[in-house]
């Protein structure tokens, strides 16, 4: 299973990913960081089969709200964080879709953020999110997992 945990901890809420990955890698779960950038995450995902994605989002929901999305899905609803992705997350998968290469198993997280600009600091509802994610991803990693199946333990991916 590759962790991807996208955005910016320079621009407050936008962290969010990379603080999952940031406490996934504490708790001894491999997890990478990535800025979001389109080209860049479906590169890092070419060879993996199973791919969660986290990542600070703008959907209207209150913020640190956590929602979870079936990665082979369209996102349609889903805006990242446009001022530090010009292609994101949304748009590697569509990008992805149309290639052929996303992954058979793509998990995607997203933190509803509020705050983007530089240096400041993180929101106390995402930083709890940060929290939430964390929990939940150890749980999907701990389940077992049929190859190429939806986890019945998480139905919200389905």
């Amino acid at each position: 299973m590759l962790i991807i945990g996208c955005g910016n901890r320079e621009r407050s809420d936008d962290g969010a990913g990379i603080l999952v990955a940031e406490r996934l890698r504490e708790l001894g779960i491999e997890a990478n960081t990535r800025s979001g950038e389109a080209v860049d995450l479906i590169e890092a995902w070419k060879s993996a089969d199973d791919v969660i994605v986290v990542d600070a989002v703008v959907t209207g929901a209150p913020v640190g709200t956590v929602q979870a999305w079936d990665g082979r899905q369209p996102l349609a609803s889903v805006s990242t964080t446009a001022s530090t992705h010009g292609l994101g997350v949304a748009e590697a998968i569509e990008l992805a879709q149309i290639l052929d290469r996303l992954p058979m198993r793509l998990r995607v997280y997203g933190v509803e953020g509020r705050r983007f600009e530089p240096g400041a600091e993180i929101s106390p509802e995402v930083q709890r999110a940060v929290e939430e994610v964390v929990r939940r991803i150890i749980a999907d990693v701990s389940a077992p997992h049929d190859s190429g199946r939806p986890n019945p333990h998480n139905s919200a991916f389905y």
